[in-house]
This record gives C-alpha cells, sequence and structure tokens, in this order.
C-alpha cells in the first residue's frame, strides 16, 4: 500500500536529504509534491486531496509552519523537521506528532515512519491529526526567553544583576526585594506575578503570594501542620516561608526535578 505524502520544506539539501532516504527505505511513502512557503501550503491543501503524511519544517522564509494548520487543520498526522535543540522533543511526540531533527539520521526517520505505520492501524475513528493548540503552548513555552538579568540602583549608581545571582525574590510592605546568593538586597519595580512570567519556571518557583525562590536557594523543607511544608532559604529569609497544601505536591515535584 502507498501513502500520498506531503513535504513543506524550504531548504533544498534537506529536502534532497529527506526525499533520498524515502525513496531508499519507505517507498511507500510516495512524495507528491514539496512546497516552501505558508501561503503555497494553505493553496494546495484546499485546492487538493488530502495526503495521509506531512512531513513540515517549522521554520520557514515566510514565517512558523504552524500558521497553514491554523488556516487549515491538518488531516493527518504530521512529522516535524527542525533544527531546534532537543529540549523540545516530547513537547512535539504526542497525539499523531513527531519531530525529527536535522540533519535527520536514518534511524530517527525509521522510528518516525513507524510511528506513522501504527497510526494508520487504528479505528478510523481513533484522531491521528495533531492537537495544533497543544503544540502551539508547548512550543512557546519551549522558546520562550526568560530574564538573564535585572538592572538595580545602588545609590547613584546601577548595577547589573546575574540572574545566576539571584536566591529569591520577598514582596515586603509593598515592594519586591531581589535577594542575592551574596546576602545582597535590591528594590525592584516590578510587582511579584509580572515577575514570575519573566523566570524559568525550571528553575525558580513561586512559593506563596510573597515569595518566589531560585531552586539553589532552599536549603531544606520541613513537613508542617495541615499538609504545609516549611521551607528554609539560604541565605536566610526575613521571614517564615511556608508552601500551603494545596502547592505541596507541585512544589515537591519541581523540587525533585519533575516539572
Amino acid at each position: 500500500m502507498s501513502y500520498r505524502t506531503l513535504v513543506i520544506e524550504d531548504e533544498a539539501p534537506a529536502y534532497r536529504r529527506l526525499s533520498g532516504l524515502l525513496a531508499q527505505r519507505h517507498p511507500e511513502l510516495q512524495v507528491v509534491d514539496v512546497l516552501d512557503t505558508i501561503e503555497g501550503s494553505v493553496r494546495w491543501m484546499e485546492e487538493n486531496p488530502a495526503p495521509k503524511l506531512i512531513f513540515s519544517d517549522i521554520q520557514l522564509s515566510d514565517g512558523l509552519s504552524f500558521e497553514i494548520y491554523r488556516r487549515v487543520p491538518p488531516p493527518c498526522p504530521v512529522i516535524f523537521t527542525t533544527a531546534y535543540d532537543e529540549y523540545m522533543l516530547e513537547a512535539f511526540r504526542a497525539n499523531g506528532i513527531d519531530y525529527l531533527l536535522k540533519p535527520i539520521e536514518e534511524e530517527d526517520l525509521a522510528r518516525s515512519v513507524a510511528k506513522f505505520h501504527a497510526l494508520t492501524r487504528q479505528p478510523a475513528e481513533a484522531s491521528s491529526a495533531p492537537d495544533m493548540e497543544r503544540l502551539l503552548a508547548a512550543f512557546e513555552k519551549s522558546t520562550r526567553h526568560y530574564r538573564e538579568r535585572f538592572l538595580v540602583k545602588l545609590g547613584t549608581k546601577l548595577l547589573p544583576v546575574n540572574i545566576s545571582e539571584c536566591a529569591y525574590f520577598l514582596h515586603v510592605e509593598g515592594a519586591t526585594v531581589l535577594n542575592t546568593s551574596a546576602g545582597k538586597q535590591h528594590l525592584l519595580d516590578q510587582p511579584l506575578d509580572e515577575l514570575e512570567g519573566q523566570l524559568d519556571p525550571t528553575i525558580f518557583f513561586r512559593l506563596n503570594r510573597q515569595c518566589i525562590a531560585h531552586v539553589r536557594s532552599i536549603a531544606m523543607v520541613h513537613q508542617h501542620f495541615n499538609g504545609k511544608l516549611k521551607v528554609v532559604l539560604q541565605p536566610a529569609a526575613s521571614e517564615e516561608v511556608m508552601v500551603s497544601r494545596e502547592k505541596a505536591r507541585a512544589f515537591k515535584t519541581w523540587l525533585d526535578g519533575g516539572r
């Protein structure tokens, strides 16, 4: 059995490598067309029978290929090909989606094709097209740029403080205070709610309404009454830092590296 396969790729070397591997190792995947722009891809999918599989680069010359699937919902599984780093792999390997790093290796392609064949054996009503909203959320999270430093006032001077020097942020009497690993304190203009979205959630956690802490600043955690947790920070905080029972599980998962 042959499967109509569409390739969306704007780099000639990448297409040649992919098409060569498909012809040699997976001849059942018959490439019906190669497209290199968002507009051309949208037009093609509106005017042609739906393919059974799409290989799609993420970064095209006229934007991200996700725009194609916003305008024309993908009718089949999509295997994304891109040069983005491996941090994003698992975000794409779900809901009929797979993700190949360039340059594409034969064994990785074989794995993706095997996944496609497994999907085709599922009942017709089972969804194998990607959940684009979920994918976009994962992509945006994975590629988000977080704060790398803060510019703070020191008397009449301005001092850059790298994010690696930040131990935790406290809300104290209506102000946000940056506490450094060296025990220095600096006032910031931003409230914690705004600051939280600018910090990498893999290394910073919102312990409560008053505190966001770097993982390195957490010296110890004590079990407390009613499922709460008492957190000991380093350098020591000016007041007791508690994590509520509702947040305790998420905090422990994060601290254990599972977030």
